[in-house]
């Protein structure tokens, strides 16, 4: 017995061609609009699109087609056409354009059956390059084996199926970011648009032309029709960063938006529908902002449907040592070539550091170590968790001690003014002569990237 495959139908007309083909194993799964395309991918799993347009206009046809494609997701789209119809120029440039195949009638079932399946095949391909729940990254771009983190993906594979707001809870520098571009990277919107707006980037003044875009002549200054971030996001995802740092009277605009999936431009007088999903994202606790009257009720309500937690990177164990080795590969390697990789001591160190800077301060601390490292392996004093002799190393004398502090200073002074020696000379009080001259002595190369050690900036 065959297995059944779905096939999507979108047919324009009166008639559809496509009787016999369940005899090959394909169920058909008619759309009576273009609005139901979204759901009934998901719920049936469609990989075919069929498109038969029963002398219609291809033009018009071309128009709504960019939504189609967006909102259908990896499905591949045969255009099932009259012979006469490819003299159409409209009809040529969106088969060229949007479709994986196009096939003229009359249909003979079993040469329509294997055009399906190479289809169908190609479609499973593309979903197949999608990882897992519980595999070490989503798309190479959130890594991590901790249980922590294979729950987050679990929880954004299941999100993703859905159209409902979503809200990203998180401390700054956890990901969350990240996080909504994984979302919207398996969903159904993800040939679509991702537009990020970070509402406490964007002066209050101008937040709502921002958000909502305006008319020529709205205000002041407004010489030509603008469009605004949220319409800019139509047939993809929203994403509003840091959504407790709206105004009030935003968020009230926002809520309207919510409710109806429409807009008003400043200026306008006229509706316009949006098709947009919303993820949100804060760092603040937003049931205390509703509580001191800082946000709206009925907004975190709208908002709060799918709550979604990243987890701080001090929660996620074993997962440092991954992104350490992980940040570090991502460096130019002529800039770092003489680092191979991390001491004990310090991924001991990095292990037991609390981390309140999460993922982002990791980034900085581990780019800064490998730049300013004088040896093979990164230390603890590189990573700037402590010194090395406290992971272990003993100083044995006084000289010794002093020396070591003799060397961080320098070196301290080196980074602060970007490897400009007569800076930093004068930041140590001291003469740049004397300052090359204990350089030499510690064996401090003054120009780590082969520039000049007096003028030249580390790049």
């Amino acid at each position: 017995m065959l297995k059944e495959r779905n096939a999507l139908v979108v047919s324009v007309g009166d008639r559809t061609p496509f009787d016999g083909l369940e005899l090959y194993g394909w169920n058909l799964v008619r759309a009576d609009n273009l609005d139901d395309l979204p759901k009934l991918v998901r719920r049936h799993h469609c990989t075919v699109g069929l498109l038969y347009c029963d002398q219609c206009d291809w033009g018009e046809i071309a128009k709504a087609w960019g939504h189609v494609a967006r909102v259908s997701g990896s499905v591949s789209w045969i255009a099932v056409i009259n012979h006469d119809d490819m003299e159409d120029d409209e009809l040529r440039s969106l088969i060229a354009r949007s479709f994986f195949d196009f096939y003229t009638l009359p249909i003979n079932p079993e040469r329509f059956h294997e055009v399906l399946g190479h289809a169908h095949g190609m479609a499973e391909l593309r979903r197949g390059m999608r990882h897992e729940p519980g595999t070490e990254e989503i798309d190479f771009k959130i890594i991590g084996r901790s249980k922590a983190i294979s729950k987050l993906f679990a929880l954004i594979y299941k999100v993703s199926e859905t159209d409902l707001p979503v809200l990203i809870n998180g401390e700054s520098g956890t990901g969350k970011e990240l996080t909504t571009q994984a979302i919207h990277a398996h969903s159904v919107r993800a040939s679509g648009p991702c537009i990020e707006v970070n509402c406490g980037a964007i002066p209050p003044s101008l937040i709502q032309s921002e958000l909502f875009g305006h008319e020529k002549g709205a205000f002041t200054g407004a010489a030509k029709r603008k469009i605004g971030l949220i319409e800019a996001a139509h047939g993809g995802t929203l994403f509003l960063d840091e959504i407790g740092d709206l105004p009030l009277e935003i968020q009230a605009h926002l809520l309207r938006f919510l409710q109806e999936q429409t807009i008003r431009r400043l200026g306008s007088t006229s509706k316009i529908h949006v098709d947009a999903r919303v993820v949100a994202a804060t760092h603040v606790d937003l049931e205390k902002a509703v509580a001191d009257g800082r946000f709206r009720e009925d907004l975190y309500y709208r908002i709060n449907v799918l709550p979604v937690t990243v987890p701080p990177l001090r929660e996620r164990k074993g997962d440092v040592e991954v992104l350490a080795r992980h940040f570090l590969s991502t460096l130019d390697s002529d800039l770092v070539r003489h680092v191979n990789g991390f001491s004990e001591a310090a991924i001991r160190a990095m292990n037991d550091h609390r981390w309140p800077g999460n993922v982002r301060e990791l980034i900085n601390r581990v780019h800064r170590a490998a730049i300013l490292s004088e040896g093979s392996e990164i230390s603890v004093f590189d990573l700037g968790l402590g010194d090395d002799e406290s992971q272990g190393r003993r100083i044995h004398s006084l000289d010794e001690a002093r020396a070591q502090a003799e060397k961080r200073a320098i070196r301290q002074a080196l980074a602060e003014t970007g490897y400009t020696v007569s800076h930093a000379a004068k930041l140590l009080g001291t003469s740049r002569r004397t300052l090359y001259r204990l350089l030499e002595k510690h064996q401090i190369p003054s120009d780590p990237s082969g520039i000049d050690g007096d003028s030249g900036l580390l790049s």
